[in-house]
């Protein structure tokens, strides 16, 4: 029988359902895993199920002549070297489109949060501090009616824009290229992204992490945001100049931000829990049981996709 890793243990049956045909092993360790033990549990695997923790770089993919699939338990792929891996014959996949809904509510749950100061009254209730109503107790931003900046207007910018349309939101957008069908059924509109950083009162980050792409809301950009507008990251930690976006919150140039993920996760950019202004997840964008559940089988399937000589359901290439 062929080895498999999974580098992480994995809700629903995939795993078991795997072992089946396989003989796989689950990293006893839950957390991510330092690059060594990376490379010495994966000895003699043919295939490997990784997390976006797991950095698959050029040295790893050569140590490791047996492998043939690289199956990653995420959408993003940003920690596999695409170029090394075609070079060295592996076969790259996620899990794409499962993770939609679930990441669209995430990004939803941290615009609420935001303008409405959710957090915020939590921590006040719960201490204590809440003594009665008051007219100017956590005054926070109108989400109804307000405007809202989508950057990157695929399937998750998509979907969180669809949940604009009950609040009465005006929804404007960047993209590379547009998005004819999104903007006939949303309403729509596209623009360049300066102009959006500056006219949006909620702006909605769902680009991939590239070259292109990192640092793409850099400190000139946040500059251009209005004082009572609010950044709102479910895309990379690294699509945003995180250091900057701490000066521009601290100095509340910028009425607040929302995060399910960062800079250099799980490491947190200096200063920034000090901040009142923020909401910030552990990066559960698509953690429901239903959708991290779907995320193992799509996984699994990639993986024996390639195993048994078939295409897989969800390549990626450089």
């Amino acid at each position: 029988m062929e080895k498999v890793i999974v580098t992480r243990r994995l809700p629903g049956d995939a795993v078991e359902k795997l072992r089946e045909k396989y003989e796989v092993t689950v990293s006893p360790h839950q957390r991510n895993l330092g690059y060594e033990e990376l490379n010495e549990l994966c000895q003699g695997a043919a295939g490997v199920i990784t997390m976006l923790g797991d950095r698959v770089d050029r040295a790893f993919l050569e140590s490791h002549p047996e492998l043939k699939v690289v199956s990653n338990y995420a959408v993003g792929y940003n920690n596999i070297d695409l170029q090394a891996a075609d070079k060295c014959g592996v076969t790259v996949t996620n899990t794409p489109g499962v993770l939609t809904e679930a990441t669209a509510d995430i990004a939803w749950a941290l615009i609420m949060a935001c303008g409405r100061r959710i957090v915020e009254g939590d921590r006040l209730t719960r201490s204590g501090g809440f003594d009665g109503w008051a007219p100017e107790m956590l005054l926070g931003q109108d989400v109804f009616g307000a405007t809202l900046g989508i950057v990157g207007m695929g399937r998750i910018g998509q979907a969180t824009a669809r949940r604009a349309l009950g609040f009465g939101m005006e929804i404007i957008y960047y993209s590379r290229q547009p998005k004819t069908e999104a903007e006939k059924q949303l309403g729509a509109k596209r623009v360049e992204l300066d102009e959006l950083m500056s006219r949006a009162d909620y702006i909605s980050l769902h680009t991939p992490l590239t070259p292109e792409t990192r640092h793409l809301i850099d400190k000139r950009r946040i500059g251009l945001m209005k004082s009572s507008s609010f950044l709102i990251n479910t895309a990379r930690g690294q699509v945003v100049d995180e250091a900057a976006l701490v000066l521009a919150l601290r100095s509340d140039k910028i009425a607040g931000a929302g995060f399910d993920v960062y800079y250099d996760e799980p490491k947190l950019t200096d200063g920034l829990t000090e901040l009142d202004n923020t909401v910030m997840l552990p990066h559960i964008g698509s953690g429901s049981i239903t959708t991290r559940r779907k995320m193992a089988e799509i996984a699994a399937e990639n993986l024996s996709a390639v195993l048994q000589g078939r295409t897989p359901p969800h390549p990626v290439s450089a």
